[in-house]
C-alpha cells in the first residue's frame, strides 16, 4: 500500500512539473493574427525558460486554406534548417523561437503552426512537448467606399423600390453598414441586405423613408471608412390635412365669428411636392368652387346664415387627395380667449371707474361740509370779528329792543357748545349766531312767539 501511494505521488508530481513548464515557460501572445498586404509580420513566441539550462528542437509549418501543408523551417537552439522557396520570405534567428515573414501577401494566409520539443540539462531524459498554432490573415486597406441608388431620381410611395449599392475600390473582408439621417438601418420587412451588407433594397418605398444615406466600410486593418451622403428623395401626401384660422371661436368642425368680422382661414397638409388646394362652398346640397390656394378669405356680412365649406388637397404626383369640411356660423359671441378677453376689458375696467369717481364725490361732500359747516369754525369766525360789530344792538325777543312789532314771527335757536358740552348745531343755526352779543350764553330755548291778534299788536 506504501508503494502504491508513492508511485501515484511520484506521478501528480511529474504532471505537475509538465504543467508548470507549459503554462509558464513558453507564451505566445495572440493565437490570431491580422497581416496588411506589403507589410512584415513577427509570429512571436516568448521562452519562459534559460535557453542556455536546455536543449531545444522544432518546427514551424504553414497550412494554407486550401489546405496544403509546407514546413518551413527545422531548427535547434544551433542551427535552423529554411525551406528554399521560402529562403528569402522568412527570417528565423536562433536560439529565438519566433518567426518573421518579411513581406505578407495573400499566399501568407493561413494557419502557422509551432511544434517544440524542450529538454532540461539537469532532467536529462525528460522532454518536454510544446505545441501552439497561429492563425495569419492577410488584409488589404479598405479604401473610401461609394454608393449608387437605383433608379436615380425621386421615386412615389408604395409604387417604387430602390436599391442601394456600395462598394469599394481596395480592401479584403470589408464589413459594411448603412446609415439614414446618422441612425444605423437594421433588417426589416421592408429593408433587404445582402450577405455582407453592401447592397440595401428597400421595397416599397414610403415616406419614413426620405432622407440621407450614407455607406460606412471597414475591416480588421482599417479604420471605419465613410461614404458622401446622398439623399433618397419620395413623394408622398397628402397627409394631416386640416384648416385653421387665427380668428372666430372653434369647436369641432364649426367656427364662429362676429358679425361684420373679416376672417382667414389656412388649409395645410403634408405632402411632397406641396399639393394643389381647392375651396367650394355647400349650399342647399350643391357645391360651389370659391377659389383655389391655400388661403381663404371671407366676409361674414355677406353670410345670410350658417355654411359650409370644404378644403380639397390634391398631390398631383402621387395623384392622392383629402379633404377638410367645416361650418361657419356667425353669431355675436366673439371669440372663445378673445371673448373673454373682450368681457373682461370692458366690465372690470367700468366698475373699477364707477366705484372710484363715487369716492372721489364722497369725498368731495365730505370735504365741503366739513368746510362750511364744521361748528368750530363757526365759532372762530365769531371770536374773530371787530369788537365793534359785537357790541352792535341786537333785536332780540330776550335781550330787548325798541319795536316788538319786528319780532313777529317764527325764532329758532340752538344751544352754543360750551368748554364742556358737546351738542351739535346744525348749518343754519350757526350761521345765525353771529348776531348774538354775549358769548357765554350756553343754552337758548326755542321760542315761538305768536301775538294774539294783529291789531292788538299793532296798537301796542
Amino acid at each position: 500500500m506504501e508503494a502504491t501511494g508513492r508511485t501515484a505521488l511520484f506521478v501528480c508530481s511529474v504532471l505537475f512539473f509538465l504543467t508548470e513548464i507549459n503554462s509558464e515557460f513558453i507564451h505566445i501572445p495572440s493565437l490570431v493574427l491580422h497581416g496588411i498586404e506589403g507589410k512584415p509580420l513577427l509570429l512571436f513566441v516568448e521562452t519562459r525558460f534559460p535557453l542556455e539550462e536546455a536543449e531545444i528542437q522544432g518546427t514551424w509549418s504553414h497550412t494554407k486554406p486550401s489546405g496544403t501543408r509546407t514546413t518551413l523551417v527545422t531548427f535547434t537552439k544551433q542551427t535552423a534548417i529554411i525551406d528554399m522557396m521560402y529562403r528569402n520570405h522568412l527570417l528565423f534567428r536562433e536560439p529565438n523561437v519566433s518567426l518573421r515573414i518579411r513581406e505578407l501577401d495573400k499566399d501568407d494566409e493561413g494557419d502557422y503552426h509551432l511544434s517544440l520539443n524542450i529538454e532540461f540539462h539537469n532532467k536529462t531524459g525528460l522532454v518536454v512537448k510544446k505545441e501552439r498554432t497561429v492563425r495569419v490573415t492577410v488584409d488589404v486597406p479598405v479604401s473610401t467606399p461609394v454608393i449608387v441608388k437605383s433608379p436615380s431620381h425621386a421615386v412615389i410611395e408604395d409604387k417604387a423600390n430602390v436599391t442601394w449599392t456600395c462598394s469599394v475600390q481596395r480592401g479584403t473582408r470589408v464589413v459594411f453598414q448603412w446609415l439614414r439621417d446618422n441612425v444605423a438601418l437594421a433588417p426589416s420587412d421592408r429593408y433587404h441586405f445582402s450577405q455582407n451588407n453592401s447592397t440595401l433594397l428597400i421595397s416599397p418605398v414610403q415616406k419614413e423613408d426620405k432622407g440621407n444615406y450614407r455607406c460606412l466600410a471597414s475591416n480588421w486593418v482599417t479604420q471605419v471608412q465613410h461614404s458622401r451622403p446622398m439623399d433618397l428623395t419620395v413623394y408622398y401626401g397628402p397627409y394631416n390635412l386640416e384648416v385653421n384660422s387665427g380668428q372666430g371661436l372653434r369647436t369641432g368642425e364649426v367656427f364662429t365669428i362676429n358679425p361684420g368680422e373679416l376672417v382667414f382661414f389656412e388649409c395645410q397638409a403634408d405632402s411632397n411636392p406641396p399639393n394643389s388646394y381647392v375651396w367650394i362652398s355647400k349650399r342647399h346640397n350643391a357645391t360651389q368652387i370659391i377659389t383655389e390656394g391655400p388661403r381663404l378669405e371671407v366676409r361674414s356680412y355677406r353670410l345670410a346664415q350658417a355654411e359650409e365649406y370644404l378644403c380639397r388637397a390634391f398631390n398631383n404626383v402621387t395623384q392622392k387627395q383629402d379633404e377638410a369640411q367645416f361650418t361657419l356660423v356667425v353669431a355675436s359671441l366673439g371669440t372663445g380667449k378673445e371673448k373673454h378677453t373682450q368681457d373682461a376689458g370692458s366690465v372690470s375696467p367700468l366698475a373699477a371707474i364707477t366705484v372710484c369717481s363715487l369716492f372721489v364725490i364722497g369725498c368731495m361732500l365730505l370735504f365741503f361740509l366739513r368746510r362750511s359747516c364744521h361748528p368750530k369754525k363757526v365759532l372762530m369766525n365769531i371770536y374773530n370779528r371787530p369788537f365793534s360789530e359785537q357790541k352792535r344792538p341786537h333785536r332780540s325777543a330776550l335781550a330787548g329792543h325798541e319795536d316788538a312789532t319786528e319780532d313777529f314771527g317764527i325764532y329758532e335757536f340752538v344751544s352754543i357748545p360750551g368748554k364742556m358740552d358737546s351738542a351739535q348745531a346744525s348749518c343754519r343755526s350757526l350761521s345765525r349766531l353771529e348776531s348774538i352779543q354775549d358769548m357765554h350764553t350756553t343754552i337758548y330755548d326755542v321760542i315761538r312767539h305768536v301775538p294774539e291778534t294783529p291789531s292788538h299788536s299793532l296798537l301796542n
